[in-house]
């Protein structure tokens, strides 16, 4: 997933109206139509767009740069749409409909790794052609003020001049679109609203366009977008989507019940020139390991896990323990989300990625 991704984080569904104003404002507004239907059948271009009509949307890259062997920097970027409900209680054309919201991290590592990270919150009325936040319907494109992500046909591009760095990335399309779950219909619990359409980009070419041109390295895109995610017993999940050095893509995530037992699993394989293959909640099992104490938080991450799906068994670990992102200044949420090495049975690192691990430091309430 990134049932993320990715879908969202806990203040998307706080959302835009001051709390005393958000019961009203709900109980006001007409139900939106389902955004996510199991048969439907996703189309492109226009799909890397936004969805108005879904209450949760995101847009989320990953990647690293360097050699296999020794990359020397991890990204993460996500952009985030949350619908409000104010469009049934509110008339003028100035309301918050959705906030948009975006996350930037750059991972440096070394003898001595650095984990930098920034983030932006703009209310959105809606309209496509705001100059300072907007989110396009008609093709993959969000932005944020300077920052953005936009699709360019063969490849998306990514500026995000943030606060101590800057990404500026060309991610350029190297393999056909992975669709998750049934044909792009990804299940997230064990009720048939907890849903969301969901597909991967995956074993993308990631160039750096800024101050470092030239440097290349891997990529991975997830866009998601749902009207219900979380089942009531659900805390948080666990995730990972890796690209293998020999050209396929692994996906597994999990969601967990308080106890931290496994609510509902997934996720997906695709050998390189291959057929992709979905994992039913039984075939997939995540044991986590070693566990890093932020010194931030004090919340206690699972940075090291073993990995059972009918690709085999494998082991994710930290590149760097220090991959905390603090979103309280967004989303609301603090989480971890790191650049991870992929090792197999015997030990050799075969692949790169992400992994994103959410509600340790407090339960989720993406309802």
């Amino acid at each position: 997933m990134n049932p993320r991704r990715r879908l969202w984080l806990g203040a998307l569904l706080a959302a835009a109206a001051p709390a005393s104003a958000q019961p009203q404002a709900r109980a006001k507004a007409p139900r939106a139509p389902q955004a996510v239907q199991r048969g439907r059948t996703l189309g492109f271009p226009q799909d890397h767009g936004a969805h108005l009509g879904a209450r949760t949307e995101w847009w989320y890259a990953t990647g690293w740069l360097g050699r296999e062997a020794a990359p020397t920097q991890g990204f993460q970027l996500t952009f985030f749409r949350s619908r409000t409900g104010l469009a049934g209680s509110n008339p003028s054309r100035f309301a918050a409909r959705h906030l948009l919201f975006a996350h930037a991290a750059l991972t440096l590592l070394g003898p001595s790794p650095q984990h930098l990270h920034d983030q932006r919150i703009v209310r959105w009325n809606g309209d496509p052609g705001a100059p300072l936040a907007h989110s396009a319907t008609e093709r993959g494109a969000v932005v944020l003020g300077d920052w953005r992500l936009v699709d360019e046909g063969p490849h998306w591009r990514a500026q995000l001049p943030a606060r101590g760095f800057t990404l500026d990335l060309r991610l350029a399309r190297t393999q056909p679109l992975l669709l998750q779950g049934a044909a792009g219909y990804s299940r997230k619990g064990p009720d048939e609203a907890q849903a969301s359409h969901y597909y991967s980009e995956v074993q993308l070419d990631a160039q750096s366009a800024g101050a470092a041109v030239g440097t290349q390295g891997r990529a991975w895109l997830d866009h998601e977008w749902s009207d219900e995610l979380l089942h009531p017993q659900a805390v948080g999940w666990d995730w990972l989507g890796m690209n293998l050095f020999d050209g396929s893509a692994l996906t597994a995530f999990q969601l967990r019940r308080r106890d931290g037992t496994a609510l509902w699993a997934g996720g997906s394989y695709r050998p390189a020139g291959g057929v992709a293959q979905a994992f039913g909640p039984e075939q997939v099992r995540m044991a986590p390991g070693r566990r890093w104490p932020s010194p931030a938080t004090g919340t206690a991450y699972p940075v090291e896990w073993t990995v059972d799906t009918p690709a085999g068994r494998h082991t994710v670990r930290a590149l760097a323990d220090a991959q905390e992102l603090d979103s309280r200044g967004s989303t609301g949420a603090v989480y971890w989300e790191g650049l991870s090495e992929l090792l197999d049975s015997q030990g050799r690192r075969v692949g790169l990625g992400y992994l994103e691990l959410t509600g340790y430091a407090a339960p989720l309430a993406l309802r």
